[in-house]
């Protein structure tokens, strides 16, 4: 990577040429490859690469009949679940343009974005199609839907298939790598979601970039676990763009609650998740390690202790203030990684992980630490939809804690004065679906995607973000704050707290509603023999409010005045993904927030 200028601008270096033209083309080039070894598993059945070859050239048979060709959209509503890759599969042969819709959307959800998109043809799980038939009574352009796991659309996806099972998907040879792939529909929270554009081109940059950067091993045998929502461009890119253009087994998790337990089972190659599940992870291992004793749980502290010194040492190196890890700390690692750490790796399943990362939100740095002092160098990546979901990324190798990475080949970054990033590269989408206006506003006539996010680069061209540039608190006194930084050092200081939202704007001071998590907070009130396990009868509890307090006074030690928590309110309730207060990965919906629970807000102020 090229080294950053005067520390507002860095390049990734040139980016490699793509492999195929378009997606299809590059999954035919793997099914080649990998023919009879597993493409997806799903419980006890699996299915090959030519398995899947086949199934999705009965699904481009299928819509090709029903005049699904090259531009028009496919809506997909479905859970994780197999038959998902060969559909998109199937759609994008024709150069249609296949999008998914978050499980959780309503009717009314439903309905703008297909409308928005154009789709005249859906598929939809049994499951959800109630809730899509509702939405179709205001989609008259909508002419079919197909049902998987069932009847009540207009066809099943089992007849669907049957229609032309031996379609010849040399259609693929007609799509061009400027053809629109698929839609992504951000979250909306702030005004009508907007269709996200990308091209094919976009994808082949994207997927060319990451695999510069993640040393995959010559293998037929690396593995992802496919467990967010197919609507979000993490989980399109990390569990389905990438396994289809490099081969690598996907094993499906249809529900996300469960991932932790399918770790251990998988053991990834490559591991992709959301601050959230890192925290509870971190929680768990220290909940467990408490209701130890003796030995067993001296050796553990030490050792996790031990790993801490190695990765502050570490840090330190990275960053040019020291020479890394002493002899006795390097050896006393060793000792400790022999008899506890490699132990909790394997437990987790992520012994066998070549790159482990987090995105889509800040993690707090105690996480990033501690995974690091037990061996599990997580590593922070950084994108939006806009840029085909990753921009830049800590290489394996030099992870910097507290930063994004650098940008990945192909792409450049520049801060500009307010230090907003702008970015540009093959990866940038191709713009907002019938929205030129909002298209023109973000990305200038150079090709420079304004990201609204407000970031800091080092010398050697990381990228630390410090928050979103809407998002920044702007006290009664003109003090710029970042909530995300706050809600860190919270949520960091005790594993009772499940969500935090720091609010202050305009204000004298901040404030901060927090919920309880719905595993940590019963466990640590039986442990104090406090009985029932109801989130509303917690939040009440005096043991629980002084047990918050005290953790509030510590995250308060780690900032400054200005920036600390003077009161808080605990909620007797807790915030779902796709839910009011949270997007499907776990975003706060920060306005929601702020209207739902105005007369806590106003009680805090008052």
């Amino acid at each position: 990577m090229e080294a950053a200028t005067a520390e507002r601008e860095a390049n990734g270096g040139p980016g490699k040429e793509m492999s195929a033209p378009n997606l299809a083309k590059a999954f035919h080039a793997t099914v080649d490859r990998m023919g009879s070894k597993p493409a997806v598993i799903s419980g006890d059945q699996s299915w090959t690469w030519s398995e899947i070859r086949k199934q999705a050239a009965a699904v481009s048979g299928g819509l090709a009949s029903l005049g699904v060709g090259k531009g028009d959209t496919v809506a997909l509503l479905m859970d994780n679940r197999a038959e998902f890759m060969p559909t998109d599969l199937g759609v994008a042969t024709l150069g249609g343009v296949p999008f998914s819709i978050y499980q959780t959307s309503s009717p009314e959800q439903i309905q703008y974005v297909c409308s928005d998109a154009g789709a005249k043809v859906a598929v939809v799980e049994k499951t959800y199609l109630e809730l899509f038939m509702k939405a179709k009574e205001d989609l008259p352009d909508l002419e079919h839907v197909i049902t998987l796991d069932g009847d009540g659309g207009t066809m099943t996806f089992e007849a669907l298939c049957e229609i032309d099972p031996d379609f010849d998907d040399s259609a693929a040879d007609q799509v061009d790598p400027d053809d629109l792939l698929t839609l992504i529909y951000t979250s909306g929270t702030t005004g009508p979601p907007k269709g996200v554009q990308l091209t094919h081109r976009n994808l082949m940059s994207l997927v060319s970039s990451v695999e510069d950067m993640i040393p995959f091993p010559e293998s037929e045998d690396n593995r992802v676990i496919s467990w967010l929502p197919a609507a979000h461009i993490a989980e399109r890119g990390a569990h389905y763009y990438l396994p289809v253009i490099k081969g690598l087994s996907v094993t499906i998790c249809p529900d996300p609650k469960q991932i932790i337990a399918v770790l251990p089972k998988v053991k990834p190659t490559w591991f992709f998740a959301v601050p959230r599940i890192w925290e509870k992870v971190k929680a768990g291992i220290e909940s467990k390690l408490e209701g130890e004793e003796g030995v067993k749980k001296t050796l553990a502290q030490w050792a996790i202790g031990v790993g801490k010194q190695k990765v502050q040492a570490e840090q330190k190196q990275v960053k040019g203030e020291g020479g890394g890890p002493s002899f006795l700390v390097t050896v006393q690692y060793a000792v400790a990684d022999r008899l506890v750490l490699s132990t909790m790796r394997e437990n987790l399943g992520l012994n066998e992980a070549v790159a482990v990362n987090v995105g889509a939100a800040p993690t707090p740095y105690e996480v990033l630490e501690f995974f690091h002092a037990i061996g599990i160098p997580i590593g922070e990546l950084w994108g939006m939809s806009e840029t085909c979901g990753v921009a830049t990324l800590n290489p394996p190798e030099k992870v910097k804690l507290g930063t994004v990475g650098p940008p990945t080949p192909g792409i450049e970054l520049k801060l500009v004065e307010d230090g907003e990033v702008l970015v540009r590269g093959d990866s940038i989408m191709a713009g907002y679906r019938n929205m030129p206006d909002k298209t023109d506003e973000t990305i200038d006539g150079d090709g420079w995607l304004s990201t609204g996010d407000i970031g800091e680069l080092d010398s050697e061209g990381y990228l630390k973000i410090v928050d979103r540039k809407k998002e920044l608190i702007i006290n009664a006194a003109g003090k710029n704050m970042s909530p995300a930084s706050i809600e860190s050092e919270v949520k960091s200081a005790s594993p009772l707290i499940g969500q935090a939202i720091a609010i202050g704007d305009n204000r004298p001071y901040n404030v901060a509603l927090l919920t309880l998590d719905p595993e940590a907070a019963p466990a640590w009130a039986q442990k104090q023999g406090i009985s029932g396990d109801d989130l509303a009868d917690l939040a009440e509890s005096s043991e629980v409010r002084k047990a918050v307090d005290a953790a509030i006074e510590t995250a308060n030690a780690k900032m400054s005045r200005v920036e600390q928590i003077k009161k808080f309110k605990i909620l007797p309730t807790d915030w779902e993904p796709g839910g009011d207060e949270l997007t499907p990965t776990m975003k706060l919906k920060r306005k929601p927030i702020n209207e739902k629970y105005e007369s806590e807000i106003k009680e805090l102020y008052s």
